[in-house]
């Protein structure tokens, strides 16, 4: 995994990573300047931004499968989540790639404006869901459950294709300067979903200030990348002018 993450953040930060060796050396350099404020400051929106999104990742899975049976229950939330590990890697390879051409910058920008909007929708949902045990906070969600288990691992499998993209996109683009943050935050996205979404979507859903500060986090990173997308001498929009 670290392999594909490296080529992943070589492309995007255009500084080369050909073993785990330069990996270490990128990670260890951003570290121990971590005190500069730029660096603080692409670290604790990167980790904002993983923390409120694997949370609301789950959140969505366990909505979605709140109408099946026990068994088969599980069996999506787990599909979920073993997706959601799997698309979060293959993003990282895409997205980073793709930020290299002219006017995606500003178009990731844009996409995660929309990422906001849904992120404030969620906040404020039209109404309650079933709930499943597994998921605190799901029942809450607005999220009509599915009713059959193809519909559910269906229903499941875009919502994590959406919300991979939107973690990934988001962390790319508060730490594209510094690649050893943003080979950490990927990890920590991949790791967050597998080990502590559940735990995470608890917190979220009984301190609900900690998912406003994260839709801020993810604004601002959305309007740095629409500025960016303009401005940026090698891929903004300018540079077609």
């Amino acid at each position: 995994m670290l392999e594909i993450l490296a080529a992943a953040v070589s492309v995007a930060s255009s500084t080369p990573m050909g073993s785990l060796s330069d990996i270490w050396a990128h990670i260890v350099a951003d570290f121990s300047n971590i005190g500069s404020p730029a660096a603080l400051a692409a670290f604790s929106q990167v980790l904002m931004i993983d923390v409120l999104l694997a949370g609301d990742n789950a959140i969505v899975v366990g909505a979605l499968a709140a109408g099946l049976p026990d068994s088969q229950r599980k069996k999506v939330i787990m599909i979920g989540i073993l997706a959601a590990l799997v698309l979060r890697i293959a993003f990282a390879l895409v997205v980073t790639q793709l930020m290299q051409i002219v006017g995606l910058i500003f178009a990731g920008g844009l996409l995660l404006l929309w990422v906001s909007w849904k992120m404030y929708r969620e906040l404020h949902p039209g109404g309650e869901s079933g709930g499943s045990p597994e998921i605190a906070g799901d029942e809450h969600s607005g999220i009509h459950a599915a009713k059959s288990f193809a519909g559910a691992a269906w229903a499941v499998a875009v919502a994590d294709v959406s919300m991979s993209l939107d973690n990934v996109l988001a962390v790319a683009g508060a730490a594209r300067e510094h690649p050893g943050i943003l080979i950490i935050g990927l990890i920590l996205s991949v790791a967050l979903m597998g080990i502590a979404a559940n735990v995470i979507a608890k917190y979220i859903e009984r301190f609900r200030w900690i998912a406003y500060i994260g839709l801020a986090v993810i604004l601002y990173v959305a309007g740095s990348m629409i500025y960016d997308g303009i401005v940026d001498r090698d891929v903004g929009l300018l540079t077609l002018v």
